[in-house]
């Protein structure tokens, strides 16, 4: 009795931002299945070709009752990604999550950073590719890609705000539960997931998911050390994006705690 469903729900971003820790907390949710890797369908122009019946075959099966669920944080950058969910559902809902964009620069750099260590390739301090001739780099693809009113203003208009449910990054981490209940009452699911469903694990500085008798923790590149970064660094990243999420605060009619 089981198939498999273009999603009904897509978590859009943003990278770095907690989409991974999303996503395996609502796979808790009976009423869920999660597709278990990014589709990059509606970003990347090579996948968006293979067309709609390519996409559902990455999809998990599930029942009536349930719904799938794909995150790719890609999405929330992209261009074309906006007008073609749209052109696919135009009545789907969306999950964004976010964190401070000056957090999200650094965990962006963090990855990157570790991906080219592993990879045995010459690696740049962050001050070095943030700074450049004493100025800030603003066309430093991590900084572009914190600039979350310029990007939400394509998705507005493809859909109205109703559609589009922010998940609050840090605070997820921090304490996951009111987070999750938020999204069960976005997605209109019953309420399932409760507060014995986590553990703060010490080791690792985050919580991890209990469920059906398991217990699991993100993958070990998730909640990797950041660099010390130069105060002064810290404050022009502040202060550039202050405006930015001033403007984004007021599109999206809710304020974060920020810098």
């Amino acid at each position: 009795g089981t198939s498999r469903q273009i999603p009904q729900t897509i978590i859009i971003g943003v990278r770095k931002g907690g989409t991974r820790a999303l996503l395996e907390m609502l796979d808790i949710h009976p009423n869920i299945v999660v597709a278990a890797t990014e589709v990059h369908f509606f970003d990347w122009d090579e996948n968006y070709v293979k067309g709609i019946d390519w996409y559902r075959s990455l999809m998990p099966f599930s029942y009536g009752n349930q719904i799938t669920i794909e995150k790719t944080p890609g999405y929330f950058t992209s261009p074309q990604a906006p007008e073609r969910i749209h052109d696919m559902n135009s009545s789907i809902k969306l999950l964004l999550i976010l964190r401070d964009p000056t957090e999200r620069v650094i965990s962006d750099y963090t990855q990157v950073y570790y991906n080219r260590v592993e990879s045995h390739k010459p690696v740049q301090l962050f001050e070095d590719i943030v700074i450049k001739n004493g100025a800030l780099n603003t066309k430093y693809k991590a900084i572009q890609r914190s600039l979350y009113d310029v990007h939400m203003e394509k998705w507005l208009k493809h859909f109205s705000l109703d559609q589009i449910h922010i998940v609050d990054g840090n605070t997820l981490i921090k304490d996951p539960l009111p987070e999750l209940q938020k999204v069960e009452r976005f997605l209109n699911l019953p309420s399932r997931i409760v507060s014995s469903n986590f553990y703060f694990n010490q080791t690792k500085g985050f919580y991890c998911i209990r469920s059906d008798g398991r217990e699991r923790c993100l993958h070990e590149s998730k909640g990797r050390p950041h660099p010390l970064v130069n105060n002064t660094v810290l404050e022009q990243l502040y202060s550039y994006f202050r405006e930015h999420n001033a403007k984004f605060y007021k599109m999206v009619n809710h304020s974060f705690d920020w810098h």
